[in-house]
């Protein structure tokens, strides 16, 4: 939790000062019970005193009392509010640095922690941090300072009852250290099952469309409402452990309380003194309640804590490597390549391909075939586990992350639109210039749609672009790749919702606006690949066929199937 707490301390005098006013409204409550035993003692009952003297004195004590709670009630307003909002500047920076590292996860880590849990610690796991600081600079500063100078003030009025006194806090303390022990692991448990929630809504979301089709709403409903029970299962444990610390903290501090009622009535202790001890050991129950609280919430903010700084200290730098060139001219090229994504079976086996400057590398194949992993890799979204990938002659590792994927332009098939304008999806942050963004446009075969929507480029999308059709999308999501003239396009079956004439059209584009521009494309429909210079044809991460389109229909018995399929007698 260290490095969490750290984010406060930009905020250090702040901070400092809502402790300094907690300290005087603290100090000056704690005064309240002195006043009132010296009226009582030393005044009301003081037979050497007139009535005008006694009422006099009483006013100005009375006043002395009303100076002391104004002080507390200023001083804790005002230190709350500093509270809330170092508190608040605190977890805006956090979630900045969080949402910061998740951008530059790398693939295997975001696989590790799980896209939910990600969304999770970012929301609610960064709100339980919020509120662990805000209730702490709140209370659990004033309530020690209430404790130890209730106690001290305890003693210096009479030893005896402040014994009685003490002899409850420890015990108070044990309840507290022993009941947070237990209920931290259990709140490991509940964010958990806070993140399978969480998964189970960003899975309906994003498929609601397909739950509607197969009129599934009530299966969905009712394996949200499992994982629901399942998390206030899960909550229930841990606020029945902590919701002992309260009755339990009560119950010790109230037989304290008869003690002292009962040790003062048989020592004759005066009335005034007894008065107040029974307000310090009100005030003192009130802060050991207070500080329960607060261990409830600590308990609970720790666990975020820690599930917080698990991804905040995830290496995400991916130095460049030293590794030793090509020397093969090739723009890109696979050796020996192997790869898996669970160490233990490989998906994809001893992969080797060259791709020049300027040519097209076109990959089919079935589902789970590998066609996806060979851009994963090639882009270093993931390491090889064995062989060497090449851009430029360089091995991939050797590049800095901003340098190697400056050179691509890529499109996948299910890849994002912001809700924002068609200007700013194809743009992307990167300022480019009209010129750029119309050229792209109109190779993406886009043009014909955009000056028909409402404002053209300036046409605002609305929340996963669902006001426009998936073909329309994809020809967006192409013009963004294309945009910034990139040595390499990636299309990673980004034009399988375009009809075939329109495909027809954007490679031809392509081919007549693509320069020195490097294509890999993959592909279902050997349409899209057929003219590509290097064909690969994948099954279940190995090569079956390669070569241009005439050498696979000679020599691949898979391609003729598709190409057969999909083609019907057309000539080759």
């Amino acid at each position: 939790m260290k490095k969490t707490l750290r984010y406060l301390k930009p905020y250090s005098g702040t901070v400092v000062v809502g402790l300094i006013l907690k300290f005087i409204g603290a100090v000056a409550e704690l005064f309240l019970p002195l006043l009132l035993e010296y009226i009582i003692n030393n005044v009301a009952t003081n037979a050497e005193l007139n009535e005008a003297s006694k009422r006099n004195m009483i006013i100005y004590l009375g006043i002395a009392m009303l100076g002391c709670s104004l002080a507390a009630l200023l001083g804790n307003v005002f230190a709350n509010r500093l509270t809330v909002k170092s508190s608040g500047n605190m977890t805006h920076d956090l979630r900045y640095d969080l949402f910061s590292k998740t951008c530059y996860l790398n693939s295997k880590q975001v696989d590790l922690f799980g896209v939910p849990s990600l969304i999770s610690r970012l929301t609610s796991d960064s709100y339980y941090v919020n509120q662990m600081v805000a209730r702490t600079l709140r209370l659990g500063v004033r309530a020690p300072i209430l404790i130890l100078g209730g106690t001290i003030l305890a003693f210096w009025r009479d030893p005896v009852l402040a014994c009685v006194l003490l002899g409850c806090i420890p015990l108070v303390g044990i309840v507290i250290y022993v009941i947070t022990k237990k209920s931290v692991p259990i709140y490991f448990g509940v964010q958990k099952k806070q993140d399978d929630m969480v998964r189970k809504v960003q899975e309906n979301v994003t498929g609601v469309r397909v739950i509607k089709a197969l009129d599934k709403g009530d299966h969905e409903t009712e394996g949200f409402d499992k994982l629901v029970k399942e998390l206030a299962a899960e909550e229930f444990k841990a606020n029945k452990v902590m919701s002992l610390s309260h009755p339990l903290a009560t119950l010790i501090l109230n037989i304290g309380l008869v003690a002292i009622i009962v040790v003062g009535a048989f020592r004759g202790t005066k009335s005034g003194t007894v008065l107040a001890f029974l307000q310090y050991f009100v005030i003192i129950l009130n802060a050991m309640i207070a500080l329960s609280k607060i261990f409830v919430v600590i308990s609970r903010g720790s666990a975020s804590a820690a599930r917080i700084e698990k991804v905040l200290d995830a290496n995400v730098s991916e130095s460049p490597l030293i590794c030793p060139k090509s020397d093969m001219g090739c723009k890109i090229r696979f050796e020996n390549v192997s790869f898996s994504y669970n160490g233990v079976k490989d998906n994809l086996r001893d992969l080797s391909f060259d791709i020049y400057p300027g040519q097209t590398l076109g990959i089919i194949g079935a589902t789970g075939s590998g066609k996806s992993t060979i851009i994963n890799l090639m882009m270093r979204f993931y390491d090889v586990s064995g062989g060497a990938i090449y851009i430029d002659d360089r091995d991939v590792r050797s590049y800095s992350i901003k340098e190697l994927r400056k050179k691509f332009g890529v499109a996948f098939q299910n890849d994002f639109l912001m809700a924002a304008s068609i200007r700013e999806n194809v743009d992307y942050g990167r300022n480019l210039s009209d010129e750029q963004i119309n050229e792209a446009i109109d190779a993406a075969q886009a043009r014909e749609f955009v000056d028909e929507l409402e404002g053209g480029l300036d046409f605002k999308l609305v929340q996963k672009a669902n006001n426009l059709s998936g073909g329309q999308k994809q020809r967006i999501l192409i013009a963004r790749a294309l945009a910034a003239y990139p040595e390499i396009l990636v299309l990673d079956d980004s034009s399988s919702a375009l009809d075939y004439e329109t495909d027809a059209s954007l490679r031809k584009a392509l081919n007549k606006s693509g320069g020195d521009m490097t294509k890999v494309i993959v592909a279902q429909r050997i349409s899209a690949i057929r003219h590509a210079d290097l064909i690969l044809v994948m099954d279940d991460g190995e090569v079956i066929g390669k070569g241009t389109h005439e050498q696979l229909m000679d020599s691949c018995d898979e391609y003729k199937l598709i190409y057969s399929t999909q083609m019907g007698g057309e000539n080759a």
